[in-house]
């Protein structure tokens, strides 16, 4: 048994020096995000290792999305899994400001403004919905005259290429996603502003579709295709669903690293421990991995930084 070491912390101590101190100085969760770090390390260092990311959307509405931006442009994620929303969030970011705003509030008032609020984070119509319906709906038309049935990432990525030129292109994960050909799979692309776009469009253009199963393929293809996977999974749900659902057919993941804010008890998916995927073989039986509790707004730059 190693002894627990005290912090030594001083106005010099780099994010890397801070995370290597956890290990020794223990402290519940603190251990956890410097293992997570170390199994990360050797995930990004493996050149044969696909790695996957997985989140939910409501991060990207806030700084967090520089986060996975940076990762995306650096090359570590070689395939994303998400929500309808961050398309939805990193779009209208490129055009329009979210607020810092607050939990505590009267949120009558704020539907009143025409203010929608995510968590702490306040979002006025016309930076959100106003502006989304307006620049898909351009978007889409040029999409459907080129082509007429296409995949969620095949979608994603030819809006990377037409927003190349926004004054703010390069602070999105979708342009950059496009630039090194990250694919960006949307197993719920209905839920959320931008499917809903697409599904008005085809109100009038009913022979332009969305191939799901096209998707499904080239995702399984990925999977199959590597010596070895991973997967930075952040929450739950469908994101993280779809990434060990696909893994079990290559015996599970070799590496797993989980940021979730849910509990174990009541036998939620974004509250299952990696180690349960085991027992559905989603993660190998000499995989390392680990659970990490608390908000990946805190942790994922705290370890991405120490990574850097």
């Amino acid at each position: 048994m190693k002894p627990v070491k005290d912090y030594s912390i001083n106005k010099d101590t780099t994010i890397n020096e801070l995370i290597n101190q956890m290990h020794k100085a223990g402290g519940f969760t603190a251990k956890k995000i410097a293992s997570g770090v170390e199994i990360l390390k050797e995930m990004f260092d493996q050149k044969e290792c696909t790695n996957f990311l997985s989140f939910p959307a409501c991060i990207i509405a806030t700084g967090t999305r520089g986060i996975i931006k940076n990762l995306i442009k650096e090359k570590k994620i070689n395939a994303i899994i998400t929500t309808c929303g961050t398309i939805d969030h990193d779009l209208a970011r490129i055009w329009k400001d979210y607020y810092n705003g607050k939990f505590e509030i009267n949120d009558i008032e704020l539907h009143k403004k025409g203010i929608n609020r995510l968590g702490n984070v306040f979002i006025p119509n016309e930076n959100y919905g106003i502006i989304l319906e307006d620049k898909i709906k351009k978007i889409t038309e040029i999409i459907y005259k080129e082509k007429k049935e296409l995949s969620t990432w095949e979608v994603i990525w030819k809006i990377g290429e037409l927003i190349k030129d926004e004054k703010n292109a390069k602070e999105s994960i979708v342009y950059w996603a496009w630039k090194n050909k990250v694919k960006i799979f949307l197993p719920g692309p209905m839920d959320g502003c931008f499917g809903f776009q697409l599904f008005m469009f085809w109100q009038t253009h009913k022979d332009f579709k969305i191939n799901l199963f096209e998707d499904e393929q080239e995702l399984f293809n990925i999977v199959m295709d590597s010596k070895k996977t991973s997967a930075l999974i952040i929450g739950g749900g469908i994101s993280k669903h779809h990434t060990i659902w696909y893994n079990q057919f290559k015996n599970g993941l070799d590496y797993a690293v989980q940021i979730t804010t849910a509990p174990e008890w009541d036998g939620s998916l974004s509250g299952a421990k990696t180690k349960e995927a085991i027992s559905w073989s989603k993660l190998k039986e000499k995989a390392k991995h680990i659970s990490i509790e608390g908000d990946a707004t805190v942790l994922l730059p705290l370890m991405i930084g120490a990574i850097i």
